[in-house]
């Protein structure tokens, strides 16, 4: 099968970045379920895994956690697909990536994929879908009854991204609380402002005194998608006391949480990936999320965040991706269609 993979952690400019290779083909077995990859997204753990993790030598390492196709194979303990199923999925940092024709994944994190959508526009939900899903609800907790707030005010730090996409629209439709989102540039206010965020704040100037000006500096709930260092004294100077403040990126230089005690405001942490590393009991939420998400989108109540197509999939399409996200300007997700 046709794949693309590096060997060595180099900048995306290099052409020995990312490479076309031939892998053999992989065999289904146990609750694995074999796909035809179709289309694929790039997100930001790719760009990171390339830069941080090298490769033992002359082995080659397969990127790649979002992913829609069609399953060709099952293994002898699958019960949720057959061959035939259209699904996308994120899979796991534990196993070969989704920049392959083939790919083995867990029936237990894969969904069926939404009917009225394209492989590409599939492609390009699962692992943001997932990891919005579950800081919203699993780590904010934010239609936990009994709230101290009766409607939650929600703020999203770097909305315009892969993340914040479907985050503001699962938000907007599945809870009451009141979406503020942060952007800087005018296409970015735009694309939030459309897929239903209430207020938007130019988070390259003090969010506080905006959030003043709004009549909002009471906010309950803080989804950090990025630069968290960066904002994160603001964060919880303008938190509500008993908020919560969920993260998900890589502050550099580490979360102090002394100043949350005082206000006894609550952090968590969100790592999509966390089931199927560890293969916690609840492995399978991940295949009902994702159903439940393709319910949403063929009821016309959340949208792909597919934003750009690269076209197929290929090591120098893929390394433009990677450069993309890297500049820190990608809106929406960014796809790849096709071998």
């Amino acid at each position: 099968m046709k794949a693309v993979a590096y060997q060595q952690s180099l900048e995306a400019t290099d052409p020995l970045a990312l490479q076309d290779i031939t892998l053999a083909d992989p065999v289904a077995a146990g609750r694995d379920i074999l796909v035809r990859v179709a289309a694929v997204s790039v997100n930001p753990v790719d760009t990171k895994i390339r830069k941080r993790v090298q490769p033992a030598p002359g082995e080659y390492k397969v990127l790649g956690w979002d992913a829609a196709g069609e399953v060709v194979a099952v293994g002898e303990e699958v019960s949720l697909f057959k061959p035939g199923d259209k699904v996308y999925y994120a899979g796991s940092l534990t196993r070969p990536g989704s920049n392959s024709e083939l790919q083995l994944v867990d029936e237990r994190i894969a969904g069926v994929m939404p009917d009225n959508l394209s492989f590409a526009e599939a492609a390009a939900l699962p692992l943001t879908a997932i990891t919005a899903w579950e800081l919203l609800f699993d780590r904010l907790e934010i239609q936990q009854p009994g709230l101290k707030h009766p409607r939650p005010v929600l703020l999203v730090t770097g909305a315009a991204g892969g993340v914040g996409s479907i985050l503001i629209q699962l938000a907007r439709q599945l809870t009451t609380a009141t979406i503020i989102a942060t952007a800087s540039r005018p296409e970015s206010k735009q694309w939030v402002s459309e897929l239903g965020a209430h207020y938007v704040l130019d988070h390259s100037q003090p969010l506080l005194p905006q959030l003043q000006a709004l009549d909002l500096s009471c906010v309950s709930h803080v989804a950090s998608l990025t630069h968290t260092d960066q904002h994160y004294g603001e964060l919880v100077q303008l938190l509500a006391p008993q908020g919560k403040l969920a993260l998900i990126d890589d502050p550099a230089a580490g979360i102090d949480i002394m100043p949350l005690k005082q206000k006894s405001i609550s952090l968590h942490w969100e790592f999509m990936f966390t089931r199927a590393m560890f293969g916690t009991p609840d492995l399978q939420a991940q295949h009902q999320l994702l159903t439940d998400l393709s319910r949403l989108i063929q009821q016309g109540q959340i949208k792909t965040t597919l934003k750009q197509t690269l076209g197929t999939i290929n090591a120098a399409n893929l390394r433009s991706a990677h450069q993309l996200l890297e500049s820190g300007k990608a809106i929406g997700k960014v796809v790849l269609q096709g071998w």
